[in-house]
């Protein structure tokens, strides 16, 4: 009897992986973008945690649900990322955000102000927000999911809404006018 490298758990273990990678791939890598800022950026880091999720595949409960495990390697990288540019990060200009014009697309013009404004702050407040308000995850399972206490949780959320808020200032009011 040949040796092949591979037993039936493996490959019942690859095509579970297969599977769940086809199933929420584009839900985590609309996290990674938000978490991470560029398009780009979120595709490696997604990669990157996905093959990491890969090599502790079939040390996964298969009662689990993987997307958390998966979805703190995206977190943890994001935050390690973060720390490791700092030194390289884009200096902004102190210029408030335009004002979107009265127009149909305000509302998407809107969107994309809110996510230049969140891509501006910290890695932890980014994911706090992207998790909370995004992903409508509960203060407890977010602060699980960051490896923080509840009160951490509601703090870095509301330094970072009230952040948002102050940068964003009259385009929020507009939008909301409108309605």
């Amino acid at each position: 009897m040949a040796f092949t490298g591979r037993s039936t758990l493996a490959r019942r273990d690859d095509e579970s992986f297969v599977k769940f990678v086809a199933e929420r791939g584009t839900a985590l890598l609309r996290t990674a973008s938000l978490l991470c800022g560029a398009r780009s950026d979120a595709e490696d880091i997604l990669q990157t945690a996905l093959e990491k999720a890969y090599r502790h595949w079939n040390k996964i409960s298969t009662d689990a649900d993987p997307e958390p495990y998966v979805r703190r390697i995206l977190v943890n990288l994001t935050v390690s990322r973060a720390r490791r540019w700092r030194v390289l990060r884009e200096v902004h200009m102190p210029s408030p955000p335009e004002v979107p014009s009265a127009s149909e697309t305000s509302t998407v013009e809107l969107r994309g102000v809110l996510i230049d404004e969140l891509r501006r702050l910290g890695p932890r407040q980014r994911a706090v927000l992207v998790l909370r308000y995004w992903e409508d995850m509960s203060e407890a399972d977010t602060a699980k999911m960051l490896g923080c206490s509840v009160g951490t949780v509601k703090s870095q959320a509301a330094r970072g809404l009230a952040r948002l808020r102050e940068r964003m200032g009259s385009s929020v009011n507009t939008a909301v006018s409108r309605g």
